[in-house]
This record gives C-alpha cells, structure tokens and sequence, in this order.
C-alpha cells in the first residue's frame, strides 16, 4: 500500500496482550492488541471503528453490531484480516509525519512454537500493513538482547519471556538459541484461572478486566506473611445482581498454582535438556526473567525456590523484547543477521 516509501527501522513487539512499537532509541506505542469492528447490515465488509486502548475499553461492553476481538492468539495470528488493519492503524499513528513519510523497515518479534504457515501470516500482514522489509526474530532473542544479556559469549545464557499468550523459554549461546520452548501459558491463561477462580469460591463473575486488574493489584507466585487484600465487583451468580467481594492475595496464589506449575516443570526440562557446559554456566549466571508476567509478585522466588538458580528480573521487563528487537534492527544494519528467525 505505501510501496513507494522507504524509511524508518521500527521493531514491533506483536504480543496476544499489547503491541509495543520501538522506534529511534524509545518506546512510541504500548496499546492493546484489540480491535472494534462494526458488522454492517447488508454488508459482508466490517469497519475498524476503534483500535488499542480505545478497542480494549469496549471489551464486554459493545451492543449487538460491534465486536471487540482480539486477532493475536497464543502469540499467533488468529484473524489476518484485522491482525493488518491492526499494525496498518499502530504503523500509521507512530509515522504520523504525514502520507508521505517514507514506508519502514520492520522486525516483528514471534513466538519459539511458532510455525511456518504463522510465521508467513505475521509478515505478510505486516507487508500489508505498509512495511518494506520485514524480518523476524524469536521473541526470547529479543528479549534476551532488551535485557542486556550477553548472548554473543560461547556461555550459557537463559531467558524466561512470559507474555500475555505464551510463555518462552530459551538457552542461548553465540548468538543462537541451542534449546527452546514455547508455552500456551501467559498472562491471559493467569487471568483465565482468576474468572474460575473468583466463580467457584466467591460465586461472583467477573470479566477478564476485572481478573487483568485483580491480579495487577493482590497477584501473588510466592508465599509470603504480608496479607494483601482489596474490594471488587462483579455479578452474584445466584441472584444475578452487582455485588462488591474481597479478594486476598492468598487466593491469587492457590488460583495461579496450575499455571505457575506449568512454568516451572518446562524450566526444569529446559535445565534436562542442556548440555552440562552450558547448564555449569547457568547455574553460575542465572537466569533473566522478562515479559509482563515477570512483574508477578514472587515469581523469581518461587523460580529461586524450585531451581536453585540466581533470578534477575529485567529492567522495564514489558518493554524488554521491543527494545531487543530495536538492538537486531541496529545489528541487521551492520549486516549481522545470523540471529534472525527462521521463516
């Protein structure tokens, strides 16, 4: 569509929960992966009528003829038509330089699980969407490069990437993953458990909102004396009317227990799996926790307390796989591309 520009480098974190974009050193756009169509009458077209935070805060919310969806999947495309229009709006409002801004270069960040046919579906929406080139990197890569970690080293270096739709484990070595893992396990699954959770033992329901803010406020991986708790509403499941529950983050815990476990058991295989080299390495470096799951209170110390490795959080670990993207855009111009993803 703007074939005939050529320009800016932008790397884009296409997460199932928010899309980030990194451009010229910064962070220009943190919204959420959610569009808002409208499904005309007579019509087999559907018109964007809102995208991002503006989409998201119509979630539960839209009368009949709007829909708010989200097109990411488990870190995947599962709508390529509004998945485009999607990155098309996001591409547009961050080169808001006028019609005529030269068309970008774009890195866009995929899951390890990710398959041949999901990985041609990301960058043929992206090329759609108005790109030039497009390449891709597996998203623990990036991540491991926002994170600072020194991956081009013949050393051990391993990187735990927890999203809103997966959950990405990865050893590195000399600027390759040597083992990898991709889990169907995220932020969205957390929230996922909290709604049932909320439901079974308070007979309260509540939307994904709700659960997304519940465990920002009381979320809780690790045992702990001090008791947190707060005030929410939802809707009595007997009498169908509002009403206001108290919620701890004891609970969150035992609500989180089956993901958590899910976490940890691939992190041990992962340990299994790597050669004693680099496991020697591991154990002595740590490990570096990133995504938006890693600000889950106590999960480095429930990951300390099963493993008995050293756990660093990353700084800024939402944004850390953005920013690693942008470090490969920098590396690709210095045509260093031996990193990239397959495709």
């Amino acid at each position: 569509m703007f074939d005939f520009f050529k320009g800016q480098n932008l790397s884009i974190d296409l997460g199932t929960a928010n899309t980030l974009i990194y451009m010229d050193g910064a962070v220009v756009l943190n919204e959420p992966s959610v569009v808002a169509i409208r499904n005309d009458r007579g019509s087999l077209e559907s018109t964007v009528i809102a995208v991002g935070q503006d989409a998201k805060n119509m979630l539960g919310r839209t009368p009949g003829s709007i829909e708010a969806i989200r097109p990411m999947k488990d870190g995947v495309i599962a709508d390529f038509k509004v998945t485009e229009k999607m990155l098309q709006h996001f591409i547009r409002k961050v080169l808001r330089s006028g019609f005529f801004s030269p068309s970008p270069k774009v890195l866009i960040c995929v899951p390890c699980g990710a398959t041949q046919v999901e990985r041609r579906a990301i960058k043929e929406s992206a090329v759609g969407a108005g790109a030039r080139d497009v390449y891709l990197i597996e998203e623990p890569m990036a991540a491991a490069l926002g994170a600072g970690m020194a991956i081009e080293e013949a050393s051990g270096a391993m990187v735990i990437d927890i999203g809103g739709g997966t959950t990405e484990i990865a050893i590195m070595s000399l600027n390759g993953i040597v083992y990898s893992d991709s889990l169907r396990v995220g932020g969205d699954l957390f929230d996922s458990h909290i709604v049932k959770f909320v439901r079974r033992e308070h007979g309260v329901i509540i939307g994904e909102a709700t659960a997304e803010q519940i465990k920002e406020e009381v979320g809780s991986a690790f045992e702990t004396n001090v008791v947190k708790k707060i005030e929410f509403r939802g809707l009595d499941v007997a009498k169908g009317i509002p009403v206001s529950f108290e919620i701890t983050n004891t609970e969150i815990r035992e609500a989180l227990q089956e993901p958590l476990a899910t976490i940890v058991a691939a992190v041990r295989t992962a340990l299994e799996q790597t050669p004693p080299e680099l496991a020697s390495d591991i154990a002595e470096n740590g490990l570096v926790l990133t995504g938006g799951g890693a600000l889950l209170e106590g999960l480095d110390k429930l990951i300390h307390q099963e493993t008995n490795l050293p756990i660093r959080i990353a700084d800024d670990p939402l944004t850390c796989v953005a920013r690693g993207g942008g470090v490969a855009l920098d590396m690709i111009s210095k045509h260093s591309m031996g990193f990239l993803a397959a495709e």
